[in-house]
């Protein structure tokens, strides 16, 4: 299997991205450009490239519109490598609309495993799309900011970008 990757510098930090043959791998926040020795162990392969991929093209233009605010809805294929049930959670992430949030006990029980939501909150956490699959729309149920993978102040601006967090509210955080 060969991966490819790249970066792209976001108004709120560097995104390292990484794609093979059928989709996105990974896109995650990073306070440095990763030497290829990383890449190797990040991505479990000898064969690694870098920006040699269309998914990965697409898959940063639709970053830049986002940042724009002239895109809401992400396209890009993805390839992701987890548990059936990790799997799941990641694809109920991808149901929450722009500019929209659902607390981790309503993600349960829209998985319809209300008991779940300790372990829905742990797979959100290990989320390996950030912002295509939006784990930071989610938060908890009394309204605040819970956890993320790219530090809180990242999900405050994803949620104040989206137009989900008002001026008033930010006096909260």
């Amino acid at each position: 299997m060969t991966i490819s990757y790249d970066y792209f510098t976001s108004p709120i930090g560097l995104i390292y991205l990484s794609a093979d043959e059928i989709g996105l791998r990974n896109v995650e926040f990073i306070e440095n450009i990763y030497d290829e020795n990383e890449i190797f162990k990040k991505e479990k392969t000898k064969e690694i490239l870098f920006s040699n991929s269309e998914i990965l093209k697409n898959a940063i233009e639709q970053l830049r519109k986002y940042f724009e605010k002239s895109l809401t809805e992400f396209s890009v294929p993805v390839n992701l490598d987890g548990t059936d049930f990790q799997k799941s959670v990641w694809n109920e992430l991808t149901l929450v609309p722009f500019g929209a949030t659902r607390s981790y006990l309503k993600q349960a029980i829209a998985l319809k495993n209300e008991k779940a939501i300790r372990a829905v909150a742990k797979a959100n956490g290990s989320n390996p799309i950030a912002i295509i699959i939006p784990c930071h729309r989610i938060i908890g149920s009394d309204g605040s900011l819970t956890g993320y993978a790219g530090e809180l102040w990242r999900k405050k601006w994803l949620l104040e970008h989206e137009g989900f967090l008002k001026a008033e509210q930010l006096e909260l955080f």
